[in-house]
């Protein structure tokens, strides 16, 4: 039996939160999509993390909303990054009824919540040796204690920044000038609504457990070097796109984006640079989906991947391609912006069939 998970990106909210009534995160625009796949037969269920809290702090939230328990963010990191170890208890209310091993997850992550679900299969696979060192072995949460790899049956990313995005990165690098791109008037306004609604709230704890610390480039690759592709678990990425390429280069936004990703996908699409930690931020980084550089959202870097010529209503018999584990599979890219596939921010977008064909692609593999 699957158990198909759903976590949101940076900002985003799951059914434990309000703003899930008035608006699904989960299609949006286009209507509830868990509800629609839960309809459909498939048990479906929306993740609440941290809306800008660190891959690490969302895995461990995950993971207690998963398993019905009580929140830890580990003795460890806890004392290192200065904040509290323990959070919400998801007893009383857990995502799924029950979870051990005859039941497999399948991990869905949009946006951050593709490091999200990254970051918690390797924990579930490996734990985490500082906490072992650092706690009593009757005070250690099971997530880190790993050995649970076989709970895993399916890895999804959309849109989601895997080595980063230069969306961070660009405002750091001294020789790249992001007010010198020339950009709509009327796309400044809405960029600065949507930059406020993305900052954190601080809380005092180190900078470094925040989202924004993993997403810029350097971070989102250090931890690209502690996650490890699980040899028993299948892989997918679906990366999107909805920038041109200009004469001079440069990729400019589709008349299709979202106004609210207008200006920085202007800015994306004219970068290149060098990150402080020395990665080349070449031409192959400017095309994106708004906030995303499509490149970024294929494959973590150094990852076993091959790209598939199908997409997922071509697959979706299980039989139109040997699909096997312990490799990322590539999807082609997706012709829309950073919410094309949540259903649209402000545009309504019809997605319903396109993860009906994916999970039913999903659920006939074999393992």
């Amino acid at each position: 039996m699957f158990e198909y998970i759903f976590v949101h990106g940076l900002s985003g909210w799951g059914s434990y939160d309000e703003t899930y009534k008035r608006m699904p995160y989960w299609g949006m625009r286009g209507g509830d999509l868990i509800s629609f796949l839960n309809e459909k037969g498939y048990s479906c269920h929306a993740a609440s993390v941290a809306p800008t809290g660190s891959a690490w702090d969302r895995a461990c939230e995950l993971y207690a909303q998963i398993a019905g328990t009580i929140v830890d963010y580990g003795k460890a990191h806890s004392r290192k990054f200065g904040h509290e170890r323990f959070g919400k208890d998801f007893s009383a209310k857990p995502l799924i009824k029950q979870w051990d091993e005859n039941t497999k997850l399948v991990l869905l992550g949009h946006s951050f919540g593709g490091a999200t679900i990254r970051l918690f299969s390797e924990l579930l696979a490996h734990g985490d040796d500082e906490e072992r060192k650092e706690t009593e072995a009757n005070e250690l949460s099971p997530l880190f204690a790993g050995g649970m790899e076989d709970r895993i049956h399916c890895i999804v990313t959309i849109a989601s920044p895997m080595n980063g995005t230069t969306a961070y990165d660009l405002f750091a690098d001294i020789s790249f000038d992001p007010s010198k791109v020339k950009v709509p008037g009327w796309s400044k306004a809405l960029a600065y609504m949507m930059s406020k609604g993305t900052k954190p709230v601080k809380d005092g704890r180190d900078e470094r457990d925040y989202a924004a610390y993993d997403m810029h480039i350097d971070h989102a690759m250090e931890m690209n070097e502690r996650i490890s592709t699980l040899k028993g678990v299948y892989y997918f990425s679906i990366p999107c796109s909805d920038t041109y390429q200009d004469k001079d280069g440069t990729y400019k936004p589709a008349k299709s984006m979202e106004p609210l990703f207008v200006m920085r996908s202007h800015q994306i699409g004219a970068y290149t640079g060098t990150t402080a930690g020395g990665v080349i931020i070449d031409r192959t980084w400017r095309e994106n989906d708004g906030l995303v550089n499509t490149v970024s959202a294929m494959v973590p870097h150094n990852a076993p991947f091959r790209q598939l010529a199908e997409k997922p209503e071509q697959l979706s018999d299980g039989k139109s391609i040997d699909i096997q584990p312990g490799i990322w599979n590539v999807f082609p890219i997706v012709r829309g912006d950073h919410m094309y596939l949540q259903g649209g921010l402000m545009r309504k977008h019809n997605i319903t069939g396109f993860y009906a064909d994916l999970l039913k692609m999903i659920d006939a593999l074999i393992e």
